[in-house]
């Protein structure tokens, strides 16, 4: 979809939702919640507002809402709070009688855009004359449904921050080089712990059309997308250096998006569940900087009184596209399926869908 058709839809968002009260729009998406009963369900990532996080019947990351969403076959409507690429996921895990909608079609994603399909298309020939027959694409989940498809038709397979590292030891088994999309970082960070080193890895800038290393090409075993977390890639060395200047004592753990540097700098790193239950065990009176969406930090210091817990970077803002979703748009998607005039429905045709997945079972099967 272009950028100006997702102009086109969020521009309808009729003007009286910016009006209403934070009571009048909450007590008209209860009242919906319960007219529709089981019919809707509302998946709500991590890092949404708490103004959205209240009304979600499952919050998660990205794959686990999307086959909840598939698991729930009562759900005739689900109205994903997240960003686009977690809708499309969910559309292509449901069934035909499941429609998915996205409340903003803005809540986007800056590292899903960051690997263009037709940029990729271009870049696997080139890298195939490079290095022949000895690549095998790996795509974090945080990408669009055809650069899911294009890894599936390449034989390769999804990952999450959570079992990144299963699938690169097994794509390793397939093929001498891996070529990971769209997130540099996890992709680097993830092979770096499994003994790859960091001059065996190479970037391929899309915007150049171009591999930057200054390796021998018979040395490189990894090949990163230039594309980034913009949230994680805020979090520098220099934050973790402030932290241990001010709270000596305390621990810091940040996700795998951010950058090596980052995560050596750090006392431990991994997935948001795993941030999450990391902070759930530990003791009361400990102390954290957490390297992740603030949003979510927020959320964790609220729920963790007992515990001295502060974000890595406290200038730093949420994810801007995430925070797209709001009352105004939920509510207003809401209403429109109560009326059955539903919009911005998330559909994926059916030969993308069958493209990518064979690339998410590769991924379930294995991680």
């Amino acid at each position: 979809m272009s950028i100006t058709s997702l102009l086109q839809q969020t521009s309808l968002l009729p003007e009286h939702y910016r009006a209403l009260s934070v009571k009048e729009m909450e007590s008209r998406i209860l009242s919906i919640k319960k007219k529709l009963g089981p019919k809707l369900f509302i998946p709500g990532h991590h890092y949404q507002k708490d103004e959205v996080i209240q009304f979600a019947d499952a919050t998660g990351d990205s794959l686990q809402l999307a086959q909840l969403s598939s698991a729930n076959k009562e759900a005739e409507h689900i109205v994903f709070c997240g960003v686009h690429f977690m809708a499309e996921t969910a559309d292509m895990l449901t069934t035909k009688q499941q429609h998915v909608y996205l409340p903003d079609m803005r809540a986007g994603c800056s590292m899903a855009d960051m690997a263009d399909i037709y940029q990729t298309e271009q870049a696997w020939p080139i890298l195939q004359e490079l290095f022949g027959d000895t690549i095998i694409p790996l795509t974090y989940v945080n990408s669009t449904a055809a650069i899911k498809a294009f890894t599936g038709r390449h034989g390769g397979a999804c990952v999450t921050s959570s079992n990144a590292k299963e699938l690169v030891q097994w794509a390793f088994t397939q093929k001498q080089r891996i070529f990971f999309l769209p997130d540099q970082h996890l992709g680097r960070n993830t092979a770096y712990d499994l003994g790859i080193p960091l001059e065996n890895m190479a970037v391929w800038n899309p915007h150049k059309n171009m591999l930057e290393t200054k390796e021998p090409l018979e040395n490189i075993q990894v090949i990163l997308w230039k594309g980034h977390c913009s949230v994680h890639e805020g979090f520098t060395v220099q934050h973790t250096e402030v932290i241990r200047k001010k709270h000596p004592t305390m621990s810091i753990i940040v996700h795998p998006e951010c950058s090596r540097e980052v995560v050596a700098a750090a006392d431990d790193a991994g997935s948001t569940k795993y941030i999450i239950d990391t902070i759930n065990r530990a003791p009361s009176g400990s102390a954290w900087a957490i390297g992740t969406e603030m949003n979510l930090v927020n959320r964790i210091i609220k729920q963790h009184p007992d515990k001295h817990i502060v974000s890595l970077n406290e200038n730093f803002c949420p994810c801007l596209t995430m925070n797209r979703i709001d009352l105004p748009h939920l509510l207003w998607s809401l209403e429109s399926i109560e009326q059955g005039q539903p919009h911005n429905r998330i559909q994926v045709d059916e030969h993308t869908t069958a493209e990518a997945l064979s690339s998410l079972e590769r991924m379930l099967a294995r991680g």
